[in-house]
């Protein structure tokens, strides 16, 4: 079964990103479909965008997508940013694996790979 999890790191601060809301999507034809949500832990993570509340049990091959507010988390800390969102695609191509993509932030800068 298929699972999508992340872990946001500011950088700037050198600690996790807790209480950043988040959105997976899945790009069907030339739309894209909200699959599943969340909000980032105190260690910065949402382990399944898969479980009962946040998406789909199983997540079919496909191009998805997560969508953070970084806006909100920033100005939740009273810093000034230059993004006010994040979106990272990239491609689901097993229905069996685990995709893990971290988001590597700060102010004015972002940064992500494929972790495991």
């Amino acid at each position: 079964m298929s699972s999508v999890s992340t872990h946001v790191l500011d950088t700037g601060t050198g600690r996790p990103a807790a209480g950043m809301p988040a959105r997976l999507l899945r790009r069907t034809g030339g739309n894209w479909e909200q699959v599943g949500q969340g909000t980032t832990d105190v260690d910065g993570r949402i382990k399944d965008f898969g479980s009962k509340d946040l998406g789909p049990a199983v997540l079919p091959e496909g191009v998805y997508r997560i969508e953070f507010d970084t806006g909100a988390y920033f100005e939740s800390a009273g810093v000034e940013s230059f993004f006010p969102e994040v979106s990272l695609t990239f491609t689901v191509t097993s229905d069996s694996e685990h995709y893990h993509v971290p988001l590597l932030l700060s102010p004015f800068a972002y940064s992500t790979y494929r972790g495991s």
